[in-house]
């Protein structure tokens, strides 16, 4: 039975087919995702940026996702899933194969920037697409099957593009583009349209479940649900403290102080050390996640992250200490990953999940778009240790905070007549 809980294909048995088509379709699209983790390094070293200027170009066109998703959650809702996802996704692959064919000048910045537009075009319709499919008894797993491919897929990409980063730049932008086809591809052959119908609708009005209909606006859904806004915006910090990874963590490697010019390999085996990582532990962290409260596994994530990144302070020229980190802050990444969408799925009307799916992911990512602006200022004033330190404190009040929350729902289910 233990063993069983390693074996991701024990785990996740009897699952809709539609989910496993989404996990095949996460797997190509992380084995293509060539361009973002190495895209400071990529600003840095290719086209001369500070860390300073890399960090506020990655942060600001990151902005840009902030109406794609809106728009996107919006018309979704209206017209469907397919058309938005699929569309949006396909645009957002051609962006980056034209940036293949410019790579040493900066005409690929505004292409960047049009790919993020695409792609938070499209992310409400992929996020409510995978919610339509599953109910709350198998939506754990389900969404957890699919974080599993994307890191599946994750485990060969960083290598390929640590070594194309060095000999054939051009094809870390072609790699994406093409796989990222690829998976559109494979959704638009077997997936259905998923929108609920207007009889699932109206049954949702007949529950008491968080997934219950709401009529009215997306304002007056949220106005229903302020403990959701409330995680949201812890889990905005995490997004925040985590997204040092992409940035901060490759400047840290390829400092003189650490590995220099092999920084940018070592990265790429880190992140696929990670990727391995949670292939190797995402289904035990499915079956040890459902013994306690959302809430409280989303603040033990925390905790590890706060370790994790504790010890990119200490590491210095230690690869060891880098992989002890590395694992430390996977498996924090591995619970957030289990247990935060879940929780947002299924407190989600039914009514509104494309909207949700574009409001609430873009709070949770505001954090991370805004890491490479707060990282690349903190390295530019103070320096990479200090860099580090404040962010593993951050992360342990996010993580802190969460436990208060889930404390005062815990004493108001208790006492519910009690203000």
């Amino acid at each position: 039975m233990f063993l069983g809980h390693f074996n991701p294909f024990t785990v996740y048995r009897g699952l809709p087919r539609s989910i496993y088509i989404l996990f095949l379709a996460a797997v190509i699209n992380g084995m293509g995702n060539f361009v973002y983790p190495f895209l400071a390094l990529f600003l840095t070293v290719k086209l001369d940026f500070t860390p300073a200027a890399a960090g506020a170009f990655i942060s600001f066109s990151a902005l840009i996702y902030v109406p794609g998703a809106l728009l996107g959650g919006k018309l979704c809702d209206m017209a469907g899933r397919r058309v938005v996802a699929f569309g949006a996704q396909a645009l957002a692959s051609v962006m980056f194969f034209i940036c293949g064919f410019h790579t040493g000048s900066r005409i690929i910045l505004p292409l960047i920037v049009l790919n993020l537009l695409f792609d938070g075009f499209a992310d409400p319709a992929r996020q409510a697409m995978q919610t339509d499919l599953t109910n709350p008894e198998n939506r754990q797993k389900s969404f957890a099957l699919n974080y599993l491919g994307h890191n599946l897929g994750f485990a060969l990409g960083p290598i390929i593009a640590g070594f194309l980063f060095d000999r054939a730049s051009p094809w870390l932008f072609f790699g994406n583009a093409i796989l990222g086809l690829a998976a559109v591809s494979l959704k638009i052959i077997f997936l259905p349209e998923t929108k609920p119908t207007e009889r699932q609708i109206a049954e949702s009005f007949l529950q008491e479940t968080g997934e219950k209909g709401v009529k009215g606006s997306l304002f007056a859904a949220i106005a229903q649900r302020p403990g959701l806004v409330i995680f949201a915006l812890f889990v905005t910090l995490y997004g925040l403290c985590y997204g040092q990874v992409n940035f901060s963590l490759p400047i840290t490697l390829t400092a003189e102080s650490a590995f220099g010019a092999s920084g940018s390999r070592i990265f790429g085996l880190l992140m696929s050390s990670n990727a391995l990582l949670v292939v190797l532990l995402n289904a035990p962290a499915v079956s040890f996640s459902r013994k306690f409260k959302t809430l409280n596994m989303v603040a033990f994530a925390g905790v590890l992250y706060a370790i994790g990144f504790a010890a990119c302070i200490i590491a210095g020229k230690s690869l060891l200490i880098f992989f002890i980190g590395t694992l430390i802050w996977t498996l924090g990444e591995i619970i957030d990953a289990v247990n935060t969408w879940y929780y947002i799925a299924n407190q989600t009307p039914i009514t509104h999940r494309g909207r949700f799916s574009g409001v609430f992911p873009l709070l949770t990512h505001s954090g991370r778009a805004a890491a490479p602006w707060v990282g690349g200022s903190l390295i530019s004033r103070w320096g990479l240790r200090t860099l580090w330190a404040l962010t593993a404190l951050a992360v342990l009040a996010a993580a802190g905070g969460l436990k208060i929350f889930q404390t005062i729902k815990d004493r108001k289910a208790k006492n519910p007549d009690k203000p």
